[in-house]
């Protein structure tokens, strides 16, 4: 059975072969009768590489199933990248902020605080020895 071209399409931007991905049919579970118990309408996929898995046996039909079973599969694909792509973008952000300098007033602020400091500190003494 061929994937329809939008799968192809979403595979090949996620940079990821359909060979990579291990599909089976299996017997579906719950609700649906003698339909379900002996066919094996339910698909499973997952990708090798990533381990990222999915289910689905919403309809009745094996195609219709496999059809959603890898648009799903595309999307847990997609959520992971874009995932990954902003912990990226926050780990550049957080070294982009630590190394920046402080402003002016920063500075100024930081000096006024250190001698008030000094100045409590100033204040006290050693304790009398008599």
């Amino acid at each position: 059975m061929a994937l329809p071209p939008q799968i192809h399409e979403r595979l090949a931007a996620l940079g990821i072969r359909p060979g990579e991905v291990d599909e089976r049919f299996i017997l579906g579970s719950g609700h649906g009768g003698q339909k379900l118990q002996k066919t094996s309408s339910c698909v499973w996929l997952r990708h090798r590489p990533t381990g990222v898995e999915t289910r689905c046996q919403r309809a009745r039909s094996q195609s219709a199933n496999r059809e959603q079973a890898w648009a799903e599969l595309c999307a847990k694909l997609e959520a992971r990248q874009r995932a990954e792509r902003a912990a990226l973008m926050d780990e550049r952000e957080q070294d982009r902020r630590r190394n920046r300098q402080k402003s002016r007033g920063l500075k100024v602020r930081m000096i006024q605080s250190k001698k008030h400091r000094a100045g409590i500190k100033a204040h006290r003494g050693r304790p009398d020895r008599d």
